[in-house]
């Protein structure tokens, strides 16, 4: 039993400040942002990628689908990996307490809206409509990026988004159909996903964790709120009366993926906090062009002539928003100077 004069490390890390977090100079620099969106870029597009190839592998042996249950083992497979490392004096945080698990909690309610919401959307829509939907999401962040947190809106970051929208609307417009059930979806998809980025860059500011400290309980909160879903929805059925996915392959696949999720969940927790949620939504849109290009090279994916004018046009976008960006900072610069 611990001494009274001894510090609780639970509470020491709600009142003490991150001993991660780089002060707001470093953290704000060009060479940390650009390094945290490369890393969110490579483990997002990875993780695409790996679930792309377990799908491929194993999608025609099942009558149904495991979305959400793969979430689950793969949340399950990050919480193994980041308590290996604090096992192994590799990283720290606090031991799990129900005061932080409540603060963080909302990020996972966020998270999981998100989710069941964009299945729907796909249900309802065709995959054109809700690209177009994803578009308007990232102006909602901006929106919200500005009036919770302050961040100034440029011209240019405007135009980049014009220009990613009405690209993706240009390609989408022989394939456009509108029902209330999928306007109301998507809606719903735009406001979740938007809340998700906006509540989990206010959670890395408030909730005071270390990075790996907020991967851990993203994942322990994620799994509790996934796998009773999953015993409701049949696919934790389907996965124990479906013997011909209870392979070792299925199973270092899944294992892969959930380390590639470990690296993911601090990629974006990096991302966001040293970038900002505006930032982090135009990387998630712009990922969409080496994922559509690596799937055509790796798994002879199609590619339509309106998917290439939508990379195109995404591209220009990107490089419009980088402009922005590097423009904003030399007048900072500047302006400090």
């Amino acid at each position: 039993m611990s001494s009274p004069n001894e510090k609780d490390p639970e509470i020491q890390s709600l009142t003490e400040k991150d001993p991660e977090t780089p002060p707001k100079e470093k953290g704000g620099s060009a060479a940390m942002a650009i390094y945290s969106c490369v890393l969110y870029s490579f483990c997002s597009v990875s993780m695409v990628l790996v679930n792309k190839s377990l799908a491929s592998s194993y999608n025609d042996l099942i009558d149904g689908d495991l979305n959400i249950l793969l979430v689950v083992f793969q949340a399950i497979i990050a919480v193994i990996a980041v308590s290996f490392c604090k096992k192994m004096g590799w990283v720290e945080y606090p031991a799990f307490n129900f005061a932080t698990a409540k603060q963080w909690a909302p990020v996972n309610i966020m998270f999981c809206g998100m989710l069941f919401t964009g299945m729907a959307s796909l249900q309802h829509n065709t995959v054109p409509m809700v690209t177009i939907f994803k578009n308007i999401t990232n102006i909602v962040v901006t929106i919200g990026d500005y009036y919770y947190f302050g961040t100034q809106v440029e011209a240019l970051v405007m135009a980049a988004f014009g220009t990613m929208l009405a690209g993706a609307i240009f390609a989408a417009k022989n394939d456009v159909t509108v029902t209330v059930i999928g306007l109301f979806w998507m809606a719903m998809n735009c406001l979740t996903t938007a809340g998700y980025i906006l509540y989990m860059k206010f959670a890395t500011k408030t909730v005071k964790l270390s990075k790996f400290g907020m991967v851990f309980y993203n994942n322990v909160l994620c799994t509790a709120f996934l796998l009773p879903c999953t015993l409701l929805n049949g696919e934790m059925g389907l996965f124990l009366k479906t013997d011909a996915i209870h392979t070792f392959d299925y199973g270092w696949k899944n294992s892969f993926a959930g380390f590639v999720g470990f690296f993911l969940n601090f990629a974006s927790l990096n991302c966001v906090s040293n970038t900002g949620p505006t930032t982090y939504a135009i990387v998630g849109s712009l990922n969409k062009i080496p994922t559509a290009i690596l799937g055509w090279t790796l798994f002879d994916a199609t590619i339509t002539p309106q998917t290439w004018f939508f990379i195109a046009v995404s591209m220009c976008g990107g490089f419009l928003y980088s402009y922005a960006k590097i423009r904003s900072s030399r007048k900072g610069k500047r302006h400090s100077g």
